[in-house]
């Protein structure tokens, strides 16, 4: 389109993109230099051939649905064991974030699976996987709703109810996942005593997320905060208009989705194209509907629900521009057991974007609440894990190590790899 209207909804569409990820078009000029050196067809070649190869989101399980206290139907998918699960051994319940579906954990799933060739032994257990309402496969709430982090922990009740009627859970959850978890703690806490056995939270916040600035100067955070609310209600208004403008946009969009994803530019293109349809995937009604939820968490007090000795994670990358360290950091200060872990280099998306250092401590994590649980016959996964080179992989420090980096309360875990471009 070429009039100024058609442009007008291209750039908002634009904004749209960012509010994504929560955060403004400030890449917009690095984007623009990328384009002087990468023509836009080329761009766009390369991405249909990323999306027709790439294995990511591959991984299917035994489909089921959960039916939440509105009626709302909540799709999850379930891994079982080769062999059968352990007796006395934990569920593993995997809630992703905001604009994003239970795809995201495919290096976790495959980890679990023993198909991943970088993981550590990693213990045989039932997995489930579940799309947030709105999200993935999973349907839609009542027209005009207004979702809160409250609702999506009883949407999480509900699929436990459905996938776990029985026995220990251990609960991972990313971003808005790790607080719907906390929701889930805050209403009830009896279930949490007497179910969760552990708990992970990767990259989230139990509340003040309103000091955020994403990157940016204080004023100009100010000002997406007092912006985002109407302009996506603009937006969710002429969605079918939206979307065409996303496609329109996609090389803007493409920047900010790395800028805000991962914590460097030495991503995996493959990865970096499916955090990207992830993103895609969700209906800018959707993004809207969600977007307010967040300025009204707060949830540090639920955080005493995952106390009393269970196994705790908290993992965080030190280059979130989303949920920053600080709100891990203020998590442990919450929940002084947990094991608390800064992945050097990384970014949002901490789990697509150094997949070995989250996978390690995840089978830490469980290992220690199998012990727990009666189970200590480590299951047979075969030979040790190969490492990228091919060379068996180092196995992992055990959990009490002093001298392990990244031990209990450690500030920093230096990731698997080296960036050589990262920035000094």
């Amino acid at each position: 389109m070429t009039d100024v209207g058609g442009r007008g909804w291209a750039r908002r569409a634009g904004v749209a993109g960012a509010v994504l990820g929560l955060t403004a078009a400030t890449v917009a000029a690095g984007v623009a230099v990328e384009r002087l050196t990468v023509h836009r067809a080329v761009r766009r070649r390369a991405r249909l051939a990323l999306d027709a190869t790439g294995p990511y989101g591959s991984l299917r399980g035994t489909p089921g649905r959960a039916v939440a206290d509105d009626g709302t139907e909540l799709y999850y998918e379930t891994d079982e064991p080769e062999g059968g699960i352990p007796e006395g051994a934990p569920t593993v319940v995997f809630s992703h974030g905001y604009c994003l579906a239970q795809d995201v954990w495919h290096f976790q799933r495959a980890a679990l699976r023993g198909t991943e060739p970088t993981a550590p032994p990693t213990p045989a257990l039932r997995a489930v996987y579940w799309d947030q309402r709105g999200h993935g496969r999973s349907g839609r709430g009542r027209a005009g709703e207004t979702v809160t982090i409250d609702r999506l922990g009883r949407d999480l009740k509900a699929v436990l109810d459905a996938a776990v009627p029985a026995g220990p859970v251990v609960l991972v959850g990313h971003s808005m996942g790790g607080m719907t978890m906390m929701a889930l703690a805050h209403h009830h806490p009896g279930y949490v005593a007497e179910r969760v056995a552990a708990v992970a939270l990767l990259g989230t916040s139990a509340g003040n997320l309103t000091e955020v600035t994403y990157g940016l100067p204080a004023a100009g955070a100010r000002a997406l905060r007092r912006m985002a609310p109407g302009v996506l209600r603009t937006l969710a208004a002429r969605a079918d208009l939206v979307e065409r403008g996303r496609r329109a946009t996609a090389d803007l969009f493409t920047g900010l989705v790395k800028r805000y994803s991962f914590g460097t530019r030495d991503v995996d293109p493959g990865v970096a194209r499916f955090a990207e349809r992830l993103i895609e995937s969700v209906p800018v009604d959707v993004v809207a509907d969600f977007y307010p939820a967040f300025a009204e968490h707060e949830k540090t007090a639920a955080l005493a629900a995952f106390e009393e000795g269970r196994p705790a994670l908290i993992l965080t990358g030190d280059r979130d521009l989303l949920t920053p360290r600080e709100h891990s950091e203020a998590m442990a200060g919450a929940l002084p057991h947990a094991d608390l872990v800064v992945v050097e280099g990384a970014g949002h998306l901490v789990m697509l974007e150094h997949p070995e250092a989250v996978n390690d401590r995840l089978a830490e994590l469980l290992t220690r609440t199998i012990h727990t649980h009666g189970h200590t016959a480590p299951p047979g996964r075969g030979d040790r894990p190969r490492g990228r080179s091919g060379e068996p992989a180092e196995p992992p420090e055990p959990p009490g190590d002093p001298e392990s980096p990244g031990d209990r309360r450690s500030p920093e875990l230096r990731a698997d790899r080296e960036d050589p471009r990262r920035d000094p």
